[in-house]
């Protein structure tokens, strides 16, 4: 009985001008049928494509001859019914695979087998998204408890170097040591911090106009019991690029923030792939950029161009 009562619900349902089909097919598509939910997703389709043919509709009526015997109200009321059904054809013929994505997205009776939107209009890797969305979420909670705090110093960014030789001359020793217990190229380091810097020229400074030593971008989490800088930053959603205020850390020589790049990376478990890969700077990078370390979507590939350039390898000692 069950079946047949769907069976008439979705015949119903196909036609376009019963203003109560898609009540009746969302009640289908909540039994869990796959038949009902295909149906309900190619009405919906059907709605956009007429959405779609009014307004091209529109269109062509504002350049339209209001004296032309094909451009009375008696013709637009056929015409319209008309764009209904054909957008109701072409969707259960196939359409513009609207239909197929929504049952796709909604026919996932396992949680675990759901699709987010962006991965299926993106094709995106679906682990690496649901880590740089937490991630994301987290820093937004840590850097609003950060910004409330007073201890956190309003900063700006300006240059702590002349130019790019001195940058890697100054920068090497630290660089260094700070490789060696990672175990990846100094050379590696030096192109991350001259991303994350533009080759110093943009350190972050306190209002005194001390030197935050901060080359890595690490930002100031609830745990971090040191001081720290507030200031603007270019963040990106997906591929667009917005700036916001955030707190980043500040420590107390060049020094010193290399080791807490290290502790920062070795200490958490969503970079223990980047850990593993050390030794191959574009598999490094590319698992900082997979585990949320940057919102850039070109993070990996920007630090590997200036890794690999002629500059770099021109200003090492």
């Amino acid at each position: 009985m069950d079946v047949l009562n769907t069976k008439s619900q979705l015949e119903s349902a196909r036609n376009v001008h019963d203003l109560s089909s898609l009540n009746r097919l969302r009640e289908a598509a909540y039994s869990k049928d796959d038949k009902a939910l295909k149906e309900a997703a190619q009405q919906f389709e059907a709605i956009f494509v007429q959405m779609m043919l009014k307004s091209m509709r529109k269109a062509q009526d504002a350049m339209a001859d209001k004296d032309s015997p094909f451009n009375t109200e008696e013709v637009k009321f056929y015409r319209d019914m008309h764009d209904k059904q054909l957008a109701q054809d072409l969707s259960s013929g196939g359409g513009v695979g609207l239909a197929e994505i929504i049952v796709q997205q909604l026919g996932q009776h396992d949680i675990n087998d759901y699709i987010p939107a962006s991965v299926a209009r993106n094709d995106g890797n679906l682990a690496s998204l649901n880590r740089q969305r937490e991630f994301r979420i987290e820093q937004a909670q840590q850097t609003a408890e950060l910004l409330s705090d007073p201890q956190s110093q309003q900063a700006f960014k300006t240059a702590a170097f002349s130019n790019p030789q001195e940058f890697v001359e100054q920068l090497w020793p630290a660089a260094s040591k700070a490789a060696e217990e990672l175990g990846i190229e100094p050379r590696a380091l030096l192109a991350q911090a001259a991303v994350e810097t533009g080759w110093g020229q943009h350190v972050i400074h306190h209002g005194s106009g001390n030197s935050a030593n901060n080359l890595f971008g690490i930002k100031a989490n609830s745990n971090w019991q040191g001081e720290s800088a507030t200031v603007n930053t270019m963040e990106f959603d997906g591929t667009v690029a917005r700036q916001q205020r955030a707190a980043f850390r500040s420590y107390d020589n060049l020094q010193q923030g290399f080791e807490d790049y290290v502790q920062f990376i070795r200490g958490q478990e969503r970079y223990r792939p980047a850990v593993e890969n050390a030794g191959d700077p574009k598999t490094y990078f590319k698992a900082l950029q997979d585990a949320g370390y940057a919102t850039d979507p070109q993070y990996a590939d920007k630090v590997m161009a200036v890794y690999n350039s002629d500059s770099l390898r021109s200003y090492l000692p």
